[in-house]
C-alpha cells in the first residue's frame, strides 16, 4: 500500500506541479511581449504536458484506483472519491478538447507573430481563451486535492 501512495503522491507532483509552472512561464513570457520568447514558452508548455502531465496522470489514475479497490472504497454513490473522479474528468475534457487545441493555435499564431514582429490578434485571443480554461483546469485538481486529504464525506 506504501508503494501506492507513493506512485500516487508522486503522480499529484509532476501533475500539479506541472500545470502550475506550465502556467507561470507562459504568462511570464507574454509579459516580455517578445513573440521569439512566447512561442519557445508557448511550445515547451505543450511539450512539459507530455513529458509531466500524462505520465503524473497516469500514476494518479492507477495507484488511485489500486488503492481504492485494496482499501474497499466504494466507487459508487456519492462521496469524496465519486466526486473527486468526477472533477478530474472534468478536468481531462478541458484539457484535452479545450486547451490543448488552443496550445496548438498559440504555438502556430505565436510562430507567425515571430515573422511579423508584432504579437497577433489571433494570438492574443488563443491565449487568453487559454488563461480562463486553464484557471479553471487548475482550480479543480486543488479541490481534488483538497477532497483528498480531507476525505470529508
Amino acid at each position: 500500500m506504501k508503494l501506492w501512495l507513493l506512485l500516487h503522491l508522486a503522480g499529484v507532483v509532476l501533475f500539479v506541479g506541472n500545470i502550475m509552472t506550465a502556467a507561470f512561464w507562459k504568462v511570464r513570457a507574454e509579459f516580455q511581449k517578445n513573440p521569439a520568447v512566447i512561442h519557445h514558452a508557448v511550445k515547451n508548455v505543450m511539450l512539459a504536458d507530455f513529458v509531466f502531465t500524462i505520465p503524473g496522470l497516469i500514476l494518479i489514475v492507477v495507484s488511485g484506483i489500486a488503492m481504492a479497490v485494496r482499501a474497499g472504497i466504494a466507487m459508487h454513490g456519492f462521496n469524496w472519491l465519486t466526486l473527486s473522479l468526477v472533477l478530474f474528468a472534468i478536468t481531462g475534457v478541458i484539457w484535452l478538447a479545450i486547451l490543448i487545441p488552443l496550445q496548438r493555435a498559440m504555438i502556430r499564431h505565436s510562430a507567425a507573430c515571430i515573422e511579423s514582429g508584432n504579437i497577433s490578434k489571433a494570438y492574443v485571443k488563443a491565449s487568453r481563451l487559454w488563461d480562463v480554461f486553464g484557471i479553471i483546469a487548475t482550480l479543480l485538481p486543488i479541490v481534488i486535492l483538497y477532497l483528498m486529504i480531507s476525505k470529508s464525506f
